[in-house]
């Protein structure tokens, strides 16, 4: 792609903006960057890669908001911590193997499978509200088991390969690994997506894969529509943005499907 004009860099700015003003209330803005990208020309394996980077420095800003939910959690947050390095290294390692062709051919897929995950997420996270225990803050977590860091391992792969959805798979295998405080849940599955999201962002920025002037304005835009959205967040309906959020989603993988 040649270098985007004013207004292209305007239109990415716009849905950025919107993008991160929806993470803040349901989640999900990447089922809206990703599109824009694809449709703005630019390659699909650089979309994802340039929309990986863009969102991250986000990622890491949110994640100091569950701090406190990590505390006495360390060891189930360094031992997680490795094979989602792994795992989010050979995401990026199979992405870039990828040729734009055959990712254009798949992401149709991948967009579909991420939308039902967002769409199912508020009864994902009812089932577990209502299998789990809510226990204090300061309750030492179980010993993670080697099937769990595999588990981990799998998560963070599909999450450095393409990563939209990967949040709510991390709760719901937090859950069934037996983890019983949904806040520390949160914290570690913050934790672990900018341990598997940042080795694909170095690993995309390394390799050139990233449109930077595209990324810095995506960044630039998720920030301010978050912290904008920020004091209204609570005020807004979940389940209004939920569904328009996964009419879009469904309609793109529409459209990318029969685009290809």
């Amino acid at each position: 792609m040649s270098a985007p004009s004013a207004a292209q860099l305007a239109a990415i700015a716009v849905v950025s903006a919107v993008s991160g003003a929806v993470n803040s209330i349901a989640g999900g803005g990447t089922l809206l960057t990703f599109p824009a990208l694809l449709g703005l020309g630019v390659a699909p394996v650089s979309a994802n890669a340039t929309s990986t980077v863009a969102l991250w420095p986000g990622s890491l800003a949110s994640m100091f908001g569950y701090r406190r939910e990590l505390v006495g959690a360390e060891r189930w947050a360094l031992r997680l911590a490795i094979p989602s390095i792994l795992g989010g290294l050979t995401g990026a390692l199979l992405l870039m193997a990828t040729s734009d062709e055959q990712f254009r051919a798949i992401v149709p897929w991948l967009v579909f499978g991420a939308t039902l995950l967002f769409a199912l997420q508020g009864k994902v996270m009812a089932w577990l509200r209502h299998h789990i225990l809510e226990v204090p803050h300061g309750e030492p977590p179980i010993e993670p088991t080697r099937g769990m860091m595999a588990v981990q391992f799998l998560v963070s792969i599909y999450g450095g390969y393409f990563g939209a959805g990967a949040g709510i798979v991390m709760l719901a295998a937090f859950g069934l690994m037996g983890m019983t405080n949904i806040h520390r849940m949160n914290g570690l599955k913050n934790f672990n997506g900018i341990c598997f999201n940042g080795i694909a962002a170095v690993t995309f920025a390394v390799k050139g894969l990233v449109n930077w002037p595209i990324a810095l304005v995506m960044a630039i835009g998720s920030s301010a529509g978050g912290y904008a959205m920020s004091g209204l967040a609570q005020r807004v309906p979940q389940g209004w943005v939920r569904g328009a959020v996964s009419a879009i989603g469904l309609a793109s993988a529409g459209w990318l499907y029969w685009s290809r």
